[in-house]
């Protein structure tokens, strides 16, 4: 048989070789490309071919061990990757669930506030983080030496304390005072900042709700059927009110309000220091020279203001030992929280 046939012979074998797993590959391998296989024998025959014959034998025995080789590196990378099983798929199952992630326990609380208030028509307003000192309390009766412009209280954001990060919502009041016409109800979600040290019960920055009621026959007695609606609808009716009085320099007569401990019942506890009462916000009659500031007659008009931090809300709620515990992202003590 001439070396001409017996290469064509074998360029039919290679193609027509079958390799479907590791053992047909070694087969191939052991057959046509290892020492003692096929083309090892035809490339010693080749050495016997005429000179005359060597170019075109030699192309033909080149060209069988390129589709040889070739042959064995595309099935070697087919046998190598994992196959998938075919698995039968049933499409009456339900999918799978998402996991949704938590709402924040402060957000969480600060849209109940809101949805509480919304009922009795108060309107939400916003302002600025970064105040000027007029807003934040010229506008709002501090005099020139009040304890809170000083730096250990406010973060200032330029040397002639013209600026800076706002201390409370109250500039927000000022504001709507200064655009809007009596009557006012309107209540200022929002954040806020004080250069305070960071405890397990305060914060240098927190979210604050200040709410605002302007008109002419707004009354003391007013605030406090407002706030006992607010307390008996965030913490339930057998929760009571109790106001004492203080003194802010924006409301005359000011007070503070408590609600009984709901830990203790108001039997005494550490929470409540064993008063039975815990303080959930300042409040009062807006001071004329407010409405004054703000271009509104305070003999014709009358007004309540009050405000309180949600995060110390959330701490009565939820019995959360630190204050600290939400701006750490841990996603255990997040995942802990339901609406309200």
């Amino acid at each position: 048989m001439s070396l001409h046939r017996s290469i064509a012979e074998a360029r039919e074998r290679v193609s027509a070789a079958q390799i479907n797993d590791a053992a047909s590959l070694e087969n191939f391998r052991l057959e046509f490309l290892s020492r003692k296989g096929l083309l090892t024998r035809l490339f010693e025959e080749f050495k016997s071919v005429p000179s005359s014959e060597k170019a075109l034998v030699g192309k033909a025995l080149n060209d069988l061990k390129k589709a040889a080789e070739e042959k064995f590196k595309a099935a070697q990378a087919s046998v190598a990757a994992p196959r998938a099983t075919p698995q039968a798929s049933d499409w009456t199952l339900p999918g799978d669930a998402y996991v949704l992630g938590s709402r924040h326990p402060v957000s969480i609380v600060e849209r109940k506030v809101v949805d509480i208030f919304s009922r009795i028509g108060f309107r939400v307003e916003e302002g600025p983080e970064i105040e000027t000192d007029y807003y934040n309390f010229t506008a709002l009766n501090f005099e020139d030496d009040h304890p809170a412009r000083e730096m250990q209280d406010t973060f200032f954001l330029d040397a002639k304390k013209e600026y800076l990060l706002r201390t409370h919502t109250s500039p927000v009041q000022v504001r709507v005072m200064k655009s809007q016409k009596p009557p006012i109800r309107m209540i200022a979600p929002g954040r806020v900042y004080r250069n305070e040290t960071v405890t397990a019960r305060s914060h240098c920055y927190f979210q604050q709700v200040e709410g605002l009621v302007v008109d002419e026959r707004a009354s003391f007695a007013d605030l406090r059927q407002t706030l006992n609606y607010f307390v008996a609808a965030m913490f339930g009716p057998k929760v009571k009110v109790r106001l004492r009085p203080s003194y802010f320099p924006f409301t005359e007569i000011s007070a503070e309000a408590d609600i009984s401990c709901l830990l203790c019942d108001g039997r005494g506890c550490p929470v409540c220091k064993h008063t039975g009462w815990v303080e959930i916000m300042g409040c009062g009659m807006v001071d004329p020279a407010v409405l004054t500031h703000c271009g509104l007659d305070p003999e014709r008009y009358q007004g309540y203001a009050f405000g309180f931090g949600i995060e110390r809300m959330a701490l009565v709620l939820y019995r959360i030992p630190d204050i600290r515990l939400y701006s750490q992202n841990d996603v255990r003590f997040l995942s802990r929280f339901q609406t309200l």
